[in-house]
């Protein structure tokens, strides 16, 4: 099969999908044409040499070549000798003993086929069936047939998988495909039933750090990390709209163009692989990177083990026979800088002159390295027009703390996290349905009790049961699900008194940080001045939310009506795109209103409209008019004062309840 053919039908979805089938003549962009990117390139080929190095993760803006790199990847690997017929893609050389479509013959006797590499691609909406595959439990119970369809994993193996803005999955299903990247198996067990099959892939995933980042305990299981940037010369920019141009009007000519240097590509990969297992990493070498490891202070030892697969992989790709100090450098320039943050907020980074003394020598990289470009002016870094006499002020951020868990009333249906209450497919039973469609969760008790009734009328005489589809039923089960966040702060010039505005934003960065552990979309809306102003639409960017808010600036008046009319409609807006995200209004405020009328009937509106809310009170010193109290019992809020929302606040509370009544029984 000639190359730039790839399986699309398994991007789509993979379940039992038979090898052969589905493939469409689909001309990817050439490997060996991509302008610039070297790291991305590199990382990625390092990887296809020796995927035991964990996978890559690509980060950067959009429009800059990341899904054109990773598709191309695939047409310039080896091809894979399957054993005809396996669904898991089985080596007819060596043969999973564990197959579920075994047990195979092995060596001449298996019916081998070769195939290209399989690139499959896991779209963001995928559930865990749809990655893991599935047991169907109810044709085991009613038939006692054991029936599984394979997943992505099962499609991906010896293959390459695919996960584009991969920041925007749930965390579990990252937790499974990175569990299967490192064990090489994937597990399926539900209710007594267990299938294991071989899931050995490359991993890539790509994301746009705009829309949120990922936790740093997986950003830690990717093995190599690389920022795509857009390149700022001006003749590279015009070469890479050149050569995309020439692709788009002939894919099959520019193909032909480069089909010698994508042989060249492909010939070193598999050159490199057969040459792996015989390079050389001599005591010095891991010393070498355990120096580097330790003097960037990395946590655990898998930095040390990812180095050492992947400079091991850079030897054989230079044909070298052992592991150098160039080899090191450059796999720590790809292992180290996503493994360097010690905050949720801090970006990931490394300083390559300290690599360099690290490894004890010169610097051998380019001299020639281009200016670091100035930082962009973030949007929406003022919240209105600047106050008269020029009394703005951009106060620091205070100090933060471990902030008190939020939540929205009742129980929801969203998307699996970690704040309010909610029907999920994970968490404890607390009841038992009949399933809509194929159960996915079966309630052994509920099913039995509910088959119980009719076993006379089936004719039983055994000891079993006699079962029959409509008896089946399903777990309901109850956990918590993520909401979206909207803050609205007051920026207005009574914040800004004593202090006050530097103790606000200090806490609301710690209620971002307790949504981004939450897996919150989160927005950030401010109100002074003339008006109020979106200084972040809802995302998933928790980062950006800090951003905006550290530069956030004070003074003028206070439209209060303005900020819960505008935070109103942005919520309207968001529940038309996620309506099953609910969410939770966080007004920060004194209260005051001094511009644009009683805020009564906006507060009315959000109320209405069944919008959670919590009023923080900032108001301090020793009269306080109780205005921010007033409007919490017109939203119908929960009302906290600034103070409160520390965890450790809320504890000592607590305490001095409790304290307080064993004083009194004491006295009684």
């Amino acid at each position: 099969m000639p190359s730039g053919y790839r399986p699309a039908v398994v991007a789509g979805g993979g379940r039992g999908y038979p090898p052969g089938e589905g493939l469409v003549a689909v001309t990817q962009f050439p490997f060996s044409a991509i302008v610039a990117m070297e790291d991305m390139r590199l990382a990625l080929v390092l990887n296809a040499i020796s995927p035991a190095i964990g996978g890559v993760l690509v980060r950067g803006e959009k429009g800059t070549a990341k899904s054109t790199a990773v598709r191309a990847l695939t047409a310039v690997l080896p091809p894979v000798e399957v054993i005809a017929g396996c669904r898991f893609s089985c080596s007819p050389a060596a043969p999973d003993p564990e197959c579920p479509d075994g047990p195979h013959p092995a060596g001449a006797e298996a019916a081998a086929q070769a195939r290209p590499t399989r690139l499959v691609e896991l779209p963001v909406g995928a559930t865990e069936d749809r990655l893991t595959g599935s047991l169907d439990v109810g044709r085991a119970l009613t038939e006692g047939v054991t029936s599984f369809q394979p997943g992505l994993l099962a499609a991906a193996h010896r293959g390459v998988l695919y996960v584009d803005e991969v920041n925007l999955l749930h965390d579990h299903l990252v937790d499974l495909l990175l569990d299967a990247a490192a064990l090489g198996t994937s597990y399926v067990e539900r209710d007594g039933v267990s299938v294991r099959h071989a899931a050995r892939f490359l991993l890539v995933g790509t994301m746009n750090p705009e829309e949120g980042e990922l936790r740093p305990q997986l950003l830690d299981r990717f093995g190599l990390t690389v920022e795509a940037v857009a390149p700022r010369d001006p003749a590279t920019r015009a070469e890479v709209v050149r050569r995309r141009i020439a692709f788009d009007a002939d894919p099959e000519a520019f193909a032909a163009r480069f089909a010698d240097g994508e042989a060249a590509v492909a010939e070193s990969i598999a050159a490199a692989r057969a040459r792996l297992a015989a390079v050389v990493v001599d005591d010095a070498a891991l010393e070498q990177i355990a120096t580097v490891c330790a003097d960037f202070g990395v946590d655990g030892l898998r930095a040390d083990i990812v180095i050492a697969r992947a400079a091991t992989a850079h030897a054989a790709w230079r044909g070298a026979e052992a592991v150098t100090r160039d080899d090191i450098r450059a796999a720590a320039r790809l292992a180290l800088p996503h493994r360097r943050r010690r905050n949720p907020f801090d970006p990931p980074g490394l300083d390559e002159k300290q690599l360099d003394e690290a490894l004890g020598g010169p610097d051998d990289g380019p001299d020639d390295e281009p200016d670091p470009q100035p930082p962009r002016p973030e949007h929406g870094e003022n919240c209105g027009p600047a106050s008269p006499g020029g009394r703005d002020s951009v106060p620091p951020v205070g100090a933060t703390f471990r902030a008190r868990r939020l939540e929205v009333p009742g129980k929801g249906h969203g998307t699996a996290g970690r704040r309010s209450r909610a029907y999920t497919d994970g968490g404890r039973t607390v009841g038992a349905r009949r399933p809509e469609s194929a159960p996915k969760d079966v309630h052994l008790n509920a099913t039995l009790a509910a088959s119980a009734p009719h076993q006379a009328r089936r004719g039983r005489t055994g000891p079993g049961l006699l079962l029959e589809r409509d008896d089946l039923r399903e777990r309901r089960r109850e956990g918590r699900e993520s909401n979206l966040v909207l803050f609205l702060v007051d920026a207005s010039g009574s914040m800004a008194a004593r202090r006050r505005m530097e103790a606000v934003k200090g806490a609301v960065l710690s209620l971002l940080l307790d949504a981004y552990q939450r897996r919150d979309k989160v927005g950030l809306i401010c109100f002074r001045g003339a008006g109020a102003q979106v200084l972040l639409p809802p995302t998933s960017s928790v980062e950006a939310a800090a951003s905006r808010l550290a530069n956030l600036p004070t003074g003028g008046q206070t439209p209060l009506a303005a900020g819960l009319a505008e935070a109103h409609a942005a919520l309207i807006r968001e529940r038309l795109r996620d309506p099953l995200r609910r969410p939770l209004l966080v007004l920060v405020t004194d209260g005051r209103h001094t511009a644009g009328g009683e805020p009564d009937a906006a507060a009315g509106r959000l109320r209405r409209d069944g919008i959670a809310a919590v009023v923080v009170d900032c108001e301090a010193g020793p009269v306080r008019l109780g205005l921010a109290g007033t409007l919490a019992e017109a939203l119908g809020a929960e009302y906290l004062h600034l103070g409160e929302l520390s965890v450790d606040a809320l504890a000592g509370s607590v305490r001095a309840v409790r304290e307080a009544r064993t004083v009194r029984g004491e006295v009684a």
